[in-house]
């Protein structure tokens, strides 16, 4: 272990750990389960401010989350605290929901304790993402409404320094000890901090809320915070983001690590190992998700060579591939073309909800392109969560830097994943849910979420999305591009592979482009564990619909299905499989 537990004391202890029985089966010490899920929920708001103000918190709004190593250890101290009043309930005693909460709660807690045993936080970016990309991520949706909120804007990006400063004092740390991101990895990400430090200000994408504010708001006001505005990226942000830079090359960087792989790091072994049972949710062995990985690999290989012959293409799989990333009839010729593709498949997918859910969110999604300044080595699509509370719609965020490597066939696919009935449809349905705790509405456990919308795209078929051979080989080249992510991660950082090793698996395997195979590549690189989630969750979702059919027969009904596995918003697997089991069984039982 690295010893990075803190022994500050956290200002939240006195939040409402002591609140007595507001609701629930009473702990040793008489407090209700009702009041530790409330407790918690303040917790998780002070903790997340951003999420908070999306839900109305003006304050909040204002403010970047606490991240330096001081307030870091105070909230560990709250959060062991807490998972000891936890402990004091018997959770099969309690009602579904509140057991539902009680185990997300622990898988919560147990995750960041677990993973805080290694000061993670030393690593605070990756390839694409991180503390950096967020304001530009945060930019690119808030819409202000009026004048309190506008100028809660300001004030985000007259902290920016602060927020910077918190997570450099991690990445100090990381320096001093040897856990830090990989030379290449660390180097992009200087070339996209310099993109944003050298915009000229009144160009930059931070400005992005100014230009959306209300129609209704007079001339002289609009001109004052627009002025604010760009006073505040000047000499706030921009500083912060060239500062960074220069700590980014000539500190973090005086002993790059050469190496690729987090067993490669001090206590990276065991790190690795917690980073697999925090992603999957699950207590698999990094040998065991290999190998199910090469076999996934092997059983999607054999469907692509079937859609392969159902094209007439004569040659090589070799060939087909080639064919596939190099004709141009397969390329959008703009980045309008692209969107506009995107838009269609989307309208085909929202056309066809209704009969596979019979409950759908209220909340709208728009497809948008990826914000320039991150797009170069961002993901060919990502989802942006979108706010009802604050009047933001989801954002289908689509990549459109390097058209010859986004192709058309890839499109349906992505689409469904990232939008509907994927990311956009789960998540908006879990900030809808009633009745239960904040925390459980916006619970980030990846392998149910990420297992979903990967499902999503096998449902995708009988939803008739797909209507080529082309497209349909475009979701058997995601599917084998999750598959090789199990191989390809724990190649990375358990069995020490090298990039050329681990690029060939997509590159043979699959007809992603080659740029996308790049930035993947750097993406499991630098995110050790979370390129696991997908196909973990992905499997256990299509085993417990395939049980449902089995077992119900003509009986089984697949919105029911669907509906009832959301219900309950995001939960670990073994959560979820025991569940959606029950279900199963009160459906045969006729309840």
């Amino acid at each position: 272990m690295s010893g990075f537990r803190g022994g500050w004391p956290g200002l939240l202890l006195g939040l409402g750990l002591a609140v007595w029985s507001i609701g629930g089966q009473a702990g040793e010490d008489g407090e209700g389960f009702g009041a530790l899920a409330e407790a918690f929920d303040a917790h998780e708001r002070m903790r997340d401010p951003i999420g908070a103000g999306r839900d109305g918190d003006l304050e909040a709004l204002g403010r970047w989350p606490e991240v330096g190593p001081v307030a870091v250890s105070g909230r560990l101290e709250v959060e062991r605290e807490f998972r000891e009043r936890l402990d004091q309930f018997d959770i099969d005693e309690l009602d579904e929901k509140d057991r539902m909460s009680a185990k997300v709660m622990g898988f919560m807690l147990d995750s960041r304790l677990d993973l805080a045993e290694y000061g993670h936080q030393r690593m605070a970016f990756t390839s694409d993402a991180g503390f950096f990309s967020q304001p530009m991520q945060l930019a690119a949706s808030t819409r202000p409404r009026n004048e309190a909120e506008a100028r809660a804007w300001i004030h985000r990006l007259e902290r920016l320094p602060a927020f910077f400063e918190g997570h450099r004092q991690w990445l100090a740390l990381g320096a001093e000890s040897g856990f830090v991101q990989p030379e290449s990895i660390t180097r992009s990400v200087i070339d996209q901090v310099r993109s944003i430090a050298e915009k000229p200000p009144e160009d930059s994408e931070l400005l992005t809320p100014m230009d959306h504010l209300p129609g209704s708001m007079p001339d002289s006001l609009r001109k004052e915070l627009k002025e604010s505005a760009l006073e505040a990226v000047r000499g706030q942000a921009i500083p912060a983001y060239r500062g960074l830079a220069a700590f980014l090359e000539e500190d973090y960087l005086a002993e790059p690590r050469s190496s690729l792989g987090a067993s490669q790091i001090p206590g990276g072994r065991d790190y690795y190992r917690a980073l697999v049972r925090a992603h999957t949710t699950l207590d698999l062995t990094p040998e065991e998700i290999h190998q199910t990985g090469l076999d996934e690999v092997q059983r999607i290989r054999e469907e692509m060579d079937s859609v392969i012959e159902e094209t007439g293409f004569e040659g090589a799989f070799e060939e087909f591939i080639e064919y596939l990333r190099t004709d141009p009839k397969f390329y959008a010729e703009s980045a309008e073309e692209l969107l506009m593709h995107a838009a269609r498949i989307a309208k085909l997918a929202d056309d066809a909800m209704p009969a596979y859910f019979r409950k759908l969110p209220r909340l709208s999604y728009g497809v948008r392109p990826v914000p320039d300044s991150m797009a170069p080595n961002y993901t060919t699509g990502r989802y942006w969560a979108g706010s009802l509370e604050a009047g933001e719609a989801g954002g289908y965020m689509v990549n459109t830097y390097a058209l010859d490597q986004r192709p058309l066939y890839e499109l349906p696919a992505l689409t469904v994943h990232e939008a509907v009935p994927g990311h956009h449809h789960q998540i908006a349905l879990a900030q809808e849910l009633e009745g239960l705790p904040r925390f459980r509405q916006r619970a980030g456990i990846t392998a149910f979420a990420e297992g979903w919308a990967l499902y999503t795209e096998y449902l995708a078929e009988e939803m008739g999305i797909y209507r080529t051979p082309y497209e349909h080989f475009g979701r058997l080249t995601f599917e084998m591009w999750r598959a090789c992510r199990l191989v390809v991660d724990t190649g990375i950082h358990w069995y020490g592979w090298d990039r050329e090793e681990a690029e060939a698996c997509l590159l043979e395997n699959s007809a992603l482009a080659r740029h996308n195979v790049r930035t993947e590549v750097s993406r499991y690189i630098s995110w050790p564990g979370q390129a696991l989630a997908y196909k973990t969750g992905e499997i256990l979702i299509r085993s417990l619909r395939q049980d449902a059919e089995q077992r119900l027969g003509d009986d089984f009904d697949l919105r029911a299905f669907h509906d009832h596995l959301l219900a309950e918003g995001v939960l670990p697997l073994s959560v979820a499989e025991s569940r959606m089991k029950q279900w199963i069984e009160d459906q045969e039982a006729g309840n």
